[in-house]
């Protein structure tokens, strides 16, 4: 009776795990399959000389019906969205797949006018021969030039008619580029007061605040790492602009350029006394308050509460 028991326990079993009736039969002849098509396989590695062909080609023809997409056979629309993803290294790559695709012009004066927004040569009849892969390439180059030399850097730029001689042209060129190394900039500004002044002119301060303004001016024009006649020149700059951006404004608070110099002075020291690490005694808002009015007496309280406030809150102006 027991044994019985077990008989039947252990059919079980063995159904469940495919070992009963033509269940087992077909797994041992997918076993004796398997294995006449490892004995091929091997017999065809020692034909070849150990390279399975058989097996690459195989494997060859899964990955293509596994769809790798061929960027040709889709809408070219599509193929140059696609790409325009790409910076220049990966889509020179690109190109040798895809060559008529990933050397469009289209897609490289995309990369050329991302990287630098402002060129001369983009309001020009292009000349004969002209290409924007052979444009980014030159406008690469000027860059690394700039940032090992600026006057040389902005000489190639006109060489290669890149840039026209024009201060006001060179300011655009820089507030619309982002690759210049900025302590290079900030030598070459410092020398080029007048393409300074024209730079100045292309920020637009209209309706913000003053701290924010200031942090928007010295993202673009960096403030020099200590005090001096370079860096009240260029508080004296942005005050005047400040002012010419918000009239309406101005009148309201009853501010001055001057007024506004004090100001800017007084937030980059504010600054400098609450983010280092330093000095101990910070500057508590009532004495900014009151060392603020002692030097602009028409500005209200609440106003220069609102400034410490700013920067206690958000951090440096001048970082």
């Amino acid at each position: 009776m027991g044994q019985g028991l077990w008989r039947v326990a252990r059919n079980q079993q063995l159904q469940q795990q495919g070992y009963s009736g033509p269940g087992y039969l077909t797994r041992e002849h997918g076993r004796r399959v398997a294995a006449n098509n490892v004995s091929n396989t091997s017999h065809r590695k020692q034909a070849q000389g150990g390279i399975d062909i058989y097996h690459l080609l195989k494997t060859r023809k899964s990955k293509e019906q596994e769809g790798f997409i061929n960027l040709e056979m889709l809408p070219p629309e599509l193929s140059f969205t696609i790409l325009s993803y790409l910076n220049a290294t990966d889509l020179c790559l690109a190109s040798c797949v895809w060559q008529d695709l990933a050397n469009d012009e289209l897609l490289w004066q995309g990369l050329c006018k991302s990287t630098w927004g402002h060129c001369s040569i983009y309001n020009k009849n292009p000349p004969l021969g002209f290409s924007f892969r052979k444009l980014y390439m030159q406008l690469d180059e000027g860059s690394l030039t700039f940032n090992a030399n600026p006057d040389e850097g902005v000489n190639y730029f006109m060489s290669k008619g890149i840039l026209d001689d024009s201060p006001k042209e060179i300011a655009k060129f820089i507030f619309c580029t982002r690759t210049l190394n900025w302590k290079k900039l900030r030598i070459y500004l410092d020398e080029r007061r007048d393409v300074l002044d024209d730079l100045v002119t292309l920020h637009n301060f209209r309706n913000q605040f003053l701290p924010n303004a200031l942090r928007e001016f010295f993202r673009h024009i960096h403030a020099p790492e200590e005090r001096g006649e370079y860096l009240e020149t260029l508080i004296t700059k942005f005050s005047h602009r400040f002012c010419a951006c918000n009239p309406d404004l101005m009148r309201e608070l009853g501010l001055s350029p001057d007024a506004v110099y004090v100001l800017c002075y007084s937030l980059i020291l504010l600054s400098i006394d609450l983010t280092s690490p330093h000095v101990k005694n910070k500057m508590s808002k009532r004495e900014f308050i009151r060392n603020t009015r002692r030097a602009a007496q028409n500005i209200s309280e609440d106003f220069v509460g609102h400034l410490y406030d700013n920067i206690y809150l958000i951090g440096h102006v001048a970082a």
